[in-house]
């Protein structure tokens, strides 16, 4: 049986537009050399702040690429997922431009994809993105309700889907991870279930349905899948991690254990009032009224458990990282 044990959190809210700090950061990947690189997606007024932030394990900023709002070829208007490929090009989705673009590691515009010359989406809401063994990119196009699977340059080699509840439908796909034998996992966002297939779009099985209970879920954002074939969800709406079996039975319910990063650490300790507010106030809300005890309330008001765990992902060691967009930070796990 896997299980995982909190091992750190990394980041912190900042609202600056250029800078260490997150501020609505909605996904990540990892690059050869282990480096973390996220998608800082603000909003409202601070969509000026959109970029790709790039920084290391050890809580080392290195460096920023891809700012926005904008539409030009290295801006993004509303980014949503990231995956880099094993030559090191990093894969970025635009929900509003309906584009995939493509950067290196240095943040070097390379291509993109998705609307025509004439502007017309050829992509229909793109989220999910992972790269299959082939080097092959599959994309969860949630307007279109389908997968649809790409050459490394743009070019489409098959989909699959359309709305609906039957197995192979979908209803606003989102996330979507690839395991080593090349199977595809898709999480069907709101018809509150996982689905896996083959390669070439074969279904193969589904795991869970709306609820609250152990092995449900409520608008599922993100999968992932680890070495030995166990499967994390970000179970959004209920505002919790699962990890399931390969056979898709839960096996483990995370809700948040964060503590303090480096980088929050440090910004209090050269902001002492901060501080002092910190101490004096209350992470852990014990009693709030009945009608308001639900999965976000209590995760808006209790600090150290996920708020808005958006995505999941898993390196090479086999830890998982969890996204918050509304806490602003990752929250980091082992096995144990």
């Amino acid at each position: 049986m896997n299980k995982v044990k909190y091992l750190k959190t990394i980041g912190f809210n900042s609202n600056q537009p250029i800078g260490r700090g997150f501020n609505y950061p909605y996904d990540i990947d990892f690059s050869r050399d282990e480096r973390i690189f996220l998608i800082n997606r603000m909003g409202g007024l601070n969509s000026r702040g959109i970029r790709i932030q790039i920084f290391t394990f050890e809580d080392e900023w290195q460096g920023e690429f891809a700012t926005g709002p904008g539409s030009e070829d290295d801006q993004f208007t509303v980014p949503v997922c990231i995956a880099i490929s094993e030559d090191d090009l990093v894969y970025i989705t635009d929900e509003y431009l309906n584009e995939v673009k493509v950067f290196d590691t240095q943040g070097n515009f390379i291509r993109k994809w998705g609307t025509s010359k004439e502007r017309k989406p050829e992509l229909q809401g793109p989220s999910g993105i992972a790269h299959g063994i082939d080097g092959s990119v599959y994309i969860a196009e949630q307007y279109a309700n389908k997968v649809s699977r790409y050459t490394k340059d743009g070019d489409l080699i098959s989909s699959w889907g359309e709305k609906g509840k039957a197995p192979g439908q979908f209803n606003l796909p989102w996330g979507i991870s690839i395991d080593h034998f090349g199977n595809v996992y898709i999480a069907d966002w709101r018809n509150d279930r996982i689905q896996k297939f083959d390669g070439e779009g074969t279904f193969i099985d589904a795991y869970g349905g709306p609820g609250d209970e152990p092995g449900k879920f409520h608008r599922p954002s993100s999968v992932a899948v680890d070495s030995n074939g166990f499967i994390y969800v970000a179970d959004w709406g209920n505002e919790r991690v699962q990890l399931l079996d390969p056979e898709g039975k839960c096996q483990q319910i995370l809700k948040g254990e964060a503590t303090l990063s480096k980088w929050a650490e440090e910004w209090l300790e050269v902001n002492l009032d901060e501080y002092d507010l910190r101490k004096e106030s209350a992470l852990l809300v014990k009693d709030l009224p009945k009608h308001l005890r639900t999965p976000y309330h209590t995760a808006s008001q209790t600090e150290p458990l996920f708020w808005g765990a958006v995505s999941v992902k898993i390196n090479n060691k086999d830890q998982l990282f969890v996204t918050e967009h509304s806490r602003h930070r990752i929250q980091v796990y082992e096995q144990h």
